[in-house]
């Protein structure tokens, strides 16, 4: 179940967030910006969310600006990475962009983060450009958000 992020689950999604992208480290040569995020804070603006199977097994964090969803940061616990986990919360986000009516989702990741660079592309978001914000390495991606039907004819 994807829920919104409550106080007390504040500690497991910091250690998801660590286990998550600890092995980035190395490669940015320095801590990627979701290891360091307020948690606190992104709780109490309700931004952050978690997939709770008994206890947060992953979150993510969105939130509206202008005309697009942010996708800032996703993360899955190490025990339970390649069960669907990532792709159910970014699923969540895109339902959230089109119950809002949005145009469309924006993202970052960093370009020594390899595997996101394909991930992306395959869920239909498209690379827009890359940059060097806060000292980070930045490839953008953006992807049209499929409105919702707003017909109750079951028929359809």
């Amino acid at each position: 179940m994807i829920r919104q992020a409550k106080p007390d689950d504040a500690a497991a999604i910091r250690e998801i967030a660590e286990a998550s992208y600890a092995r980035y480290v190395p490669r940015i040569g320095r801590r990627p910006a979701p290891m360091d995020a307020d948690v606190d804070a992104q709780i109490g603006q309700g931004v952050l969310y978690v997939y709770d199977d008994g206890k947060p097994l992953g979150y993510i964090a969105f939130w509206p600006e202008g005309g697009a969803m942010v996708l800032d940061a996703v993360g899955v616990a190490p025990e339970a990475s390649g069960r669907g986990i990532g792709k159910a919360l970014i699923g969540f986000c895109e339902g959230e962009a089109a119950r809002l009516g949005l145009e469309r989702i924006s993202l970052y990741t960093n370009a020594k983060m390899t595997e996101n660079l394909s991930m992306y592309p395959h869920f239909g978001y498209v690379e827009t450009h890359r940059m060097v914000q806060d000292g980070f390495d930045r490839v953008f991606f953006e992807k049209p958000v499929q409105p919702r039907s707003t017909s109750t004819d079951p028929t359809e």
